[in-house]
């Protein structure tokens, strides 16, 4: 009897944890127009958090580049470019210290992500402080 609830308090366990994880892929939203406008996965590198596009939607932007990029980026393919970069735990459920680049318009910039529920990722990004930024939300891929 011991065995079987030490065996189903384990399974509880890992399929909590498996259910708060950020690993996956995420839809985008387009901030104009709020329909969604890419995917996102979300991975795991030498213990850092990192993002990239995945899909694009529109088909016709799928063959674009980063026009507006600054050094290695310039002119690179926007499908399959890390947007997120080198993102920590540091509670449960937030992971910052690293930083973001916008494709649109090739700036970077600081950011955190926050899991607010299993299927809801926030992201946060800012010039100095998170107070002044810009929040985006990222909607897990069913």
């Amino acid at each position: 009897m011991k065995i079987k609830i030490s065996t189903l308090l384990l399974l509880l366990i890992t399929v909590s944890m498996n259910a708060q994880s950020i690993f996956g892929e995420w839809n985008n939203r387009n901030r104009k127009t709020g329909e969604i406008d890419s995917k996102v996965k979300i991975y795991e590198k030498e213990g850092l958090i990192y993002a990239k596009i995945i899909h694009i939607i529109d088909p016709k932007l799928r063959d674009e580049v980063c026009k507006k990029c600054k050094g290695s980026m310039k002119n690179k393919p926007v499908l399959g470019m890390n947007v997120l970069f080198k993102l920590k735990q540091t509670k449960e459920n937030k992971w910052t210290g690293g930083y973001g680049l916008d494709p649109e318009s090739g700036l970077y910039f600081n950011a955190y992500i926050k899991l607010i529920n299993p299927d809801k990722l926030k992201i946060r990004a800012y010039a100095a402080i998170p107070l002044f930024g810009k929040t985006a939300y990222w909607d897990k891929v069913k």
